[in-house]
C-alpha cells in the first residue's frame, strides 16, 4: 500500500516510522507548565549554567533576569530543545525535552536572541512559511495570520522585504512567529529590544492579555518591564539562581523600600536632617537631590529594615514647625536589588 511507502508526517519522515506516543510527565508542582530540573551546561572550562531548578505555572509571567553572561540565553535554549544540557532536564507541558523534543517544540513559541529572520521574505510570506512548517491547518491559516498582524501592527509593512524593515519591526515579526500557533508556553528573549516606548507598551499589554492560559518566560534587562508585566522574577548570576520571588517582594529587599523622601526649604534642610536622624526607625538620612530651582532641598530618610516610618517622620516635622513642600514614600528600586544580588561573590550567593 502507498501508505506503507510514504510517511504521513514530517516526524515520520525524520524518524523513518511512526513514533509511539510518549508518556506524559506529571508535574511535581501542581499547575506547572515548565519545570526546570537541575539544568547544567559547560563550554569547555566555563560553567554557563550550574544546576538551575525552577518552575512556571499556567497564568504566570516569569521575568528571567541576570547580568550579561549569567546564563539566561543558554538556559532558554536548553528549555526549548535548541541546545542539549550536560546535566538535568526540562519538562514542558508534560513532555521531557530530552525524551520528547519534538513534542516540546510543538508546544512552545520561542523568540530567540536576535530573532533570526529570512531577509528576502516579507512578513506575510515568512509567517505563511512558519505556519506551514508548524502544521497550521490551511482553513485557519489566513485568520491566524490576520490576527497576529493586527496584534503586532504589521499591516503597514506586510508586503515589504524583511531586510528593509527597522529593528523594531523585525522584532515584531519575530514575536509574531512566536505567538502564531497560540502555544501553551512562550519563551521570549528580550521581546521589546529595539521597540519605541509606544511599541513596548503594546507588547507588554499583549503579554498580560495572553498570560491567563499560558506559562511565559521573559528575559529582559528592562527592570520596569518586570514590575509592569511579570508576576514572578528569577535572578541568576554565574549560572546560579540568586533570587526567586515576586517583584513586590524583591522591591522589599531594596535599601530604599519605605524610605521617605521629603522636600523642604533649602535653609531648613540642615535642621530637618538632624531632626530626622532622631526619629525611631530611621537608619540614616541622605541628601536626595540637588537643591531645586525653587530654593528647596531633598532629603531621603532611609528606614531600618524597610519599616514604615512615614507617619513618625511627618509627625516630627509637623511638631518642629518645618514646612514640607513634598513628601512621598519610596517603594524601592529593582535596579538597587539587582546590583546587590548579582555583585555578591559566588561563595556568598544562594544556590
Amino acid at each position: 500500500m502507498l501508505s506503507n511507502l510514504f510517511p504521513r508526517t514530517v516526524t515520520d519522515f525524520i524518524f523513518g516510522e511512526r513514533r509511539s506516543k510518549p508518556a506524559l510527565v506529571e508535574p511535581s508542582v501542581p499547575g506547572a507548565l515548565i519545570e526546570v530540573k537541575g539544568l547544567g551546561k559547560r563550554f569547555g572550562s566555563i560553567t554557563a549554567v550550574d544546576g538551575l531548578s525552577f518552575h512556571v505555572k499556567r497564568g504566570e509571567v516569569l521575568g528571567f533576569l541576570g547580568p550579561n553572561g549569567a546564563g539566561k540565553t543558554t538556559t532558554m535554549r536548553m528549555i526549548t530543545g535548541y541546545l542539549p544540557p550536560d546535566a538535568g532536564t526540562a519538562v514542558v507541558a508534560g513532555y521531557d525535552v530530552l525524551k520528547s523534543p519534538i513534542d516540546v517544540k510543538a508546544r512552545i513559541g520561542y523568540l530567540p536572541e536576535g530573532a533570526p529572520l529570512y531577509g528576502d521574505m516579507t512578513p506575510k510570506s515568512f509567517l505563511e512559511f512558519c505556519a506551514d512548517v508548524r502544521g497550521l491547518h490551511p482553513a485557519g491559516k489566513a485568520r491566524r495570520l490576520g490576527m497576529v498582524s493586527d496584534l503586532l501592527h504589521l499591516r503597514a509593512v506586510w508586503l515589504q522585504p524583511i531586510d528593509t524593515l527597522s529593528k523594531g519591526f523585525k522584532r515584531r515579526v519575530g514575536l509574531a512567529q512566536a505567538i502564531l500557533m497560540n502555544p501553551q508556553v512562550l519563551i521570549l528573549d528580550e521581546p521589546t529590544d529595539g521597540l519605541d516606548p509606544n511599541q513596548k507598551h503594546d507588547v507588554r499589554m499583549l503579554l498580560k492579555e495572553m498570560a491567563g492560559d499560558k506559562a511565559i518566560i521573559v528575559s529582559t534587562h528592562i527592570l520596569e518591564e518586570v514590575e509592569s508585566v511579570c508576576s514572578r522574577a528569577v535572578v541568576i548570576a554565574g549560572g546560579r539562581i540568586v533570587a526567586d520571588d515576586t517583584p513586590a517582594a524583591l522591591l522589599g529587599r531594596s535599601r530604599l523600600h519605605n524610605a521617605v523622601m521629603i522636600r523642604v526649604a533649602a535653609d531648613a534642610a540642615t535642621g530637618a536632617k538632624a531632626l530626622l536622624q532622631t526619629v525611631a526607625g530611621v537608619a540614616t538620612v541622605e541628601a536626595a537631590e540637588d537643591n531645586g530651582p525653587d530654593g528647596t532641598a531633598g532629603l531621603l530618610a532611609i528606614a531600618e529594615g524597610g519599616a514604615d516610618v512615614a507617619a513618625p517622620v511627618r509627625a516630627a516635622l509637623t511638631k518642629a514647625g518645618i514646612q514640607v513642600r513634598e513628601i512621598r514614600v519610596e517603594r524601592g528600586r529593582l535596579d538597587d536589588v539587582f546590583r546587590t544580588l548579582t555583585a555578591e561573590p559566588p561563595s556568598e550567593r544562594a544556590a
